[in-house]
This record gives structure tokens, sequence and C-alpha cells, in this order.
């Protein structure tokens, strides 16, 4: 059965399904990555998406290494370019990636043209299909934050250089569509805001928020935005970083190559989230597993399949380091949950609601 496809816009159609490329250049070999990308594409994925700091935990000596990957498939593979949908991000405001036009500082505008052109490079191709600001431009908790602390302000870039940047590329034919990433209710509306007062015809068409089972606050604002304003959810993490597979919590903790094994202690993003000696968590991800034991499925199926199923979704970004993990994603999109599921699914969400924000 053909993966279902979505109209990002009239002339972007995607899979619903998205291969994140985080891992390529760190747990991915190229060959390994190759591996990968063939399988997803002969498996009808069209749809790829990467960021100027991946691979990740993000290091000088792996920096853009994902997206070099990327280019160097299609350029060897010979893959048409109108056949796939390219989607990459440029860094936010960060202290600590100095490899990184010197942290970055910001997304003024000579930050955000530097960056669309190093990725262009190393995509090897002359546009993006989807560029997004990978994150804000100003305070908002993030990565397991939940309070905001207005104290916590600092002087960021207005939108409207950061949007002008943008319309600038996509009037040089270097990108076709923006998007946004890790964004709040109040973020996406000033961000449409500015664009309708800017720049005519530049539009703003995703947002990439994470959104799984254990994290599904994308619904308790950003949902009604997104709705209003026909903006399509990419969501990513379905699988929460693999925890909802329940190989965490299993005897012995999972193998030793898993993400939050290989990367303990060295991946402060992912492990300020998913914090494994959480007790609510522990019990959310075997209250979610039991329901798929008890109703013969695989944990990666509920997981994959109750994303797939939001309104508001557009794709799912989704990881994976092995052919059977991408195998079991594929298989996963197939499962349609019955309602007596979905029931079940909201009475363990409302006894541990996201306990991975």
């Amino acid at each position: 059965m053909a993966l279902p496809l979505f109209s990002l816009a009239p002339d972007l159609i995607v899979s619903k399904l998205c291969f994140g490329t985080m891992t390529f250049g760190e747990q991915n070999s190229y060959p390994q990555s190759v591996c990968l990308l063939n399988q997803a594409l002969d498996a009808g994925i069209n749809f790829f998406d990467s960021a100027e700091m991946y691979p990740v935990p993000q290091r000088r000596a792996t920096h853009g290494r994902s997206e070099e990957y990327v280019g160097r498939w299609l350029k060897e593979r010979r893959v048409p370019r109108d056949h796939v949908v390219l989607a990459t991000k440029v860094s936010g405001p960060s202290g600590q990636m100095t490899w990184i036009r010197g942290g970055p500082m910001s997304l003024d505008t000579a930050n955000i043209l530097e960056a669309i052109d190093n990725s262009l490079v190393r995509l090897r191709t002359d546009y993006i299909d989807l560029y997004q600001i990978h994150w804000p431009d100003r305070y908002v908790p993030m990565f397991g934050e939940t309070e905001y602390d207005p104290s916590r302000q600092y002087s960021s870039v207005p939108i409207e250089e950061q949007l002008d940047a943008l319309g600038r590329a996509v009037d040089a034919g270097k990108i076709r569509y923006i998007g946004l990433s890790n964004e709040t209710p109040y973020g996406l509306m000033k961000f449409l805001e500015v664009a309708k007062n800017i720049a005519l015809g530049l539009k703003v068409v995703s947002l990439q928020n994470s959104y799984n089972l254990l994290c599904r606050t994308f619904d308790l604002g950003l949902a009604e935005c997104c709705h209003h304003e026909r903006i399509n959810l990419l969501a990513y993490s379905p699988m929460a970083m693999g925890i909802l597979s329940g190989k965490y919590f299993s005897p012995g903790g999972g193998p030793s190559d898993a993400r939050m094994n290989l990367l303990r202690g060295i991946y402060s993003e992912g492990e300020s989230r998913y914090n494994l000696s959480n007790a609510i968590l522990k019990s959310a991800v075997q209250a979610y597993v039991n329901i798929a034991v008890k109703h013969a499925l695989s944990p990666a199926s509920l997981a994959i399949a109750f994303v797939l199923r939001h309104p508001l979704l557009a794709s799912a970004v989704f990881g994976a380091t092995k052919p059977w993990q991408l195998s079991e994603v594929l298989e996963a999109s197939r499962v349609n949950l019955t309602e007596d599921i979905l029931v079940e699914v909201n009475q363990v969400h409302a006894t541990y609601p996201n306990p991975c924000p």
C-alpha cells in the first residue's frame, strides 16, 4: 500500500512520513545512511528533514555531516531533484556551538543568508523546498522547560528582519517555503502577522514541534492557531527518541547502541526532555506498552499510528538508525487505531499528562 501524501502547498506534496536525518554522521556512517535513504525512497518517502547543526550531539568535528550525506546520496543515486522534498533548518542563538558562525549569536540577516548558502553547498542543490527556523531568536522555555520566566528575555532580532532575510532568499530562488520549529502560540501568530504586513506572497506553511504520546502540548494552544491559520504540523520525535518502544525500561535497559544509552551524559537536549529516571515517565511508557500488547500491536505501531491520526498533521518526522527500525515505522503507518484503543490512550494521558514536554 502506497504511503499517503499531503499538500503542504499547491506545488509541495509530501509523504505523511518524513525521514529525519539527525543521526547521519554520528550514529550512522555514510554507507549506513545510504542504505536507509534508499530504503525510505523506495518505500515511497519523498520528504527528508535535516538541519545545519546536525548530527546530534552537536560537535565541531561532525557539524554539517547530515546535510552532506543527503546531498552526496542525491547526486550518487541521481535522484531527480523534483522527486524529493528537502527540508533543513537554521540554528537559533546558541553560545555553545561556536563553530557555527561564532555561536550563532542571533538570527540576523547575515546569519540567515550565510546559513542558507552553506546548506545549499552541503546538500548539493540549487534550492531548499522548506527552510525552517530551528528555534526562536528570543527567550522561550524549551526542551523540557515548562514555565515562562519574563526575567530571562534577552535582546533579540526583530521578526521583521528575520522574515526580510528569508524573503530575500525566496526571491533569489534559494528557498521555496518557510517553516517554524519549536515555536509557541505567541511566536507563531507574530510571525504570521508580520509576514502579512511586510511581504506579499511570503508564506509560513508549517510548524515542526514535538508531538507524541508523551508530549501533546501542541494541543494546548498551538493546535487552535494552526487550525485557523492553516498551518500544517510536522510532528517530530513521534517515538519520543525511541522511549515509547519500551526498550529502555526492559531488563538490561535496552541495547547499548540505543541513542539514550550511547549518548548518555553528552546529549543534554535529549536528556533534559526525556529523563529516564523519571518515575512518572516510566509509568506512562509502561501503560502505553500495555495497551499495545493488549491489542496485539507493537509499541511502535501504537506510537506512530497515534501521531498520524492527528487532524492537523502534514507529516511525522521520524528517525531510524537501522533498516529494521525503518521497516517498523513503515508498517506502523498502515495501522488504524480503533475508538476503544483511543479511549484507553486518553485515559493514560489523563493520568500522566505530558511527562516529556
